[in-house]
């Protein structure tokens, strides 16, 4: 019984070391079908001998999953679910990190003719009014939380027409864009995304630049009191070190092709 409970002791401990040396990075499926954690998150295991792990889920998804603590910190992009996440004591603080813009993607040759207009509200109007198909995520993450608000902003509920001209994929960025391509649809898709995806086909951005389109990201560190984990020293380092020189210069060195992907905030965090 004694060599038994050595053994496990041994064991249990061999487990919690490895696990001190291992974050739950819940994040966005743009930031990983971008290749920015690809990029980026090596160059801070290497340096400090500490794992991530990454899950990638829709924002809505990955607030939820953080709320059980099935994750140690959040990379996501939804400010007023992120703020509403720390003011309910669910989170300990959110700091901006990084930013880009959604677009709309569509056929090239632009069936309902959207390139010339001026603003994504009259855009998501001549949509409706020409019935022209549309693919949403119609997952609840950042990307889709940005297309609905254009939507509510414009007093138009798009479900009504669900199964007709409007489609909801229910899946990530790049299957989504893959039904969009397949069908010769539109869709609404985060930059970074789009510009890294290779099966582009006869697909091209149509829209861009409305400010109701930015696309902000943010780093958010979970209540230790909630979650237990939370407070190792660990994941405090890597929350400094994302927003430290080294790791706000490495996402804004990121590109594809010429085109940067992601803009830093160069914000530095104190508490």
């Amino acid at each position: 019984m004694k060599i038994l409970l050595t053994l496990l002791f041994f064991f249990s401990n061999i487990s919690y070391g490895s696990d001190l040396n291992t974050i739950k990075l819940l994040s966005t499926t743009s930031t990983r079908d971008s290749g920015l954690l690809e990029y980026l998150l090596p160059v801070f295991e290497k340096k400090y001998n500490v794992q991530i792990h990454v899950v990638a889920l829709g924002t809505g998804q990955a607030l939820q999953a953080a709320k059980y603590c099935n994750g140690d910190i959040l990379l996501t992009h939804a400010p007023e679910l992120e703020n509403k996440f720390v003011s309910d004591g669910y989170g300990k603080s959110r700091v901006d990190l990084m930013y880009n813009d959604f677009i709309i993607i569509g056929p090239r040759h632009d069936p309902v003719n959207i390139r010339s207009i001026e603003n994504v509200s009259d855009v998501f109007k001549k949509i409706t009014n020409s019935a022209g198909l549309f693919i949403s995520r119609g997952d609840g993450s950042g990307t889709d939380i940005s297309e609905k608000n254009i939507w509510n902003a414009i007093n138009i509920d798009p479900r009504k027409y669900s199964g007709e001209w409007y489609l909801e994929s229910g899946q990530g960025m790049g299957s989504t864009i893959n039904i969009a391509i397949g069908k010769n649809a539109y869709t609404y898709s985060d930059r970074a995304t789009w510009l890294k995806f290779k099966n582009k086909a006869k697909h091209s951005i149509l829209f861009e630049g409305d400010p109701l389109m930015f696309n902000q990201y943010g780093l958010i560190r979970l209540n230790p009191n909630k979650c237990l984990k939370a407070g190792s020293a660990n994941i405090d380092l890597f929350y400094r070190w994302m927003l430290s020189e080294e790791g706000q210069s490495l996402i804004g060195n990121y590109t594809f092709k010429g085109n940067k992907l992601f803009i830093p905030n160069h914000q530095r965090s104190n508490d």
